[in-house]
């Protein structure tokens, strides 16, 4: 299912923002983390678009850190003009290592997010800041055409509400549970390799009820990326819960002047 009518125009490949299409605006691209897809950002992008900002939510892969950054970066390779990205969750990685060498990402806004630094990965943060995930997945073998073999993360039914979703109500908590998109678990086992956050500016919301990322990670990874923080009362899905506080803070990356950035690493 589509998010937008622009990430339907073109069947098989990501949509181009026009340029201009916001007045000059940036484009704003939000990539989803595991066990979700693109639609978890629907009432965020209600409120960018009314403030006049054109807005992408491509689908995150979900297969491995490796594969969905570069997915990813082809997608904002697509985009004219500048971009601030942002992604929840597991989403949080892969744009750390999916704007790396962009000079157009201006901004990086993490909801709730892994901020992996190099040589990191989601277990090795996750195993530093427990959290009731680690008891809330089951695995399942998949095979791909191509003879590919893996094993996907799903979250347990019954522990979608309590663990992912409980400052939503039980019902869409359930539909959660039972739409649930999973990550194969070299999304969590594959170290970053870049760390886009040491030299892009970044925004950070913490979310103090969430029982799938520990909150002391968040704040942990925050403080070391040198973000602007703001913590509010959500559990982890606070794109869905409080869009109204997530595009505020994205807002804030979208305006904010490109002199608070930092200068890239030298390379070689």
């Amino acid at each position: 299912m589509c998010v937008t009518a622009a990430l339907c125009s073109a069947p098989g490949t990501p949509a181009v923002a026009a340029g201009g299409a916001g007045g000059g605006k940036p484009t704003i691209v939000l990539v989803h983390g595991a066990f979700a897809d693109g639609s978890s950002w629907n009432g965020v992008i209600e409120r960018l678009e009314r403030r006049g900002y054109p807005v992408m939510a491509p689908a995150n892969p979900l297969r491995g850190l490796y594969s969905d950054s570069a997915y990813i970066a082809s997608v904002l390779r697509s985009v004219k003009g500048p971009v601030v990205l942002a992604g929840h969750s597991y989403g949080g990685a892969v744009i750390s290592t999916a704007a790396a060498g962009n000079p157009q990402v201006k901004s990086l806004v993490y909801i709730s997010a892994q901020m992996p630094d190099v040589g990191e990965s989601g277990m090795s943060l996750s195993a530093r800041f427990p959290s009731a995930l680690g008891t809330a997945t089951r695995s399942v073998p998949y095979q791909t055409g191509g003879g590919v073999t893996g094993t996907d993360l799903y979250l347990e039914h019954d522990k979608v509400y309590p663990v992912f979703a409980a400052c939503l109500p039980a019902s869409q908590a359930n539909l959660l549970a039972v739409t649930q998109r999973p990550a194969a678990t070299t999304a969590f086992s594959e170290e970053a390799k870049v760390a886009a956050w040491k030299y892009i500016p970044s925004w950070a919301l913490v979310g103090r009820q969430d029982m799938t990322i520990n909150p002391e990670q968040e704040r942990f990874e925050a403080k070391r990326a040198h973000s602007h923080t703001v913590e509010i009362d959500t559990c982890h899905v606070s794109l869905i819960a409080r869009p109204d506080a997530v595009a505020d803070l994205i807002l804030q990356a979208a305006t904010a002047t490109a002199t608070t950035g930092r200068t890239p690493p030298r390379r070689g």
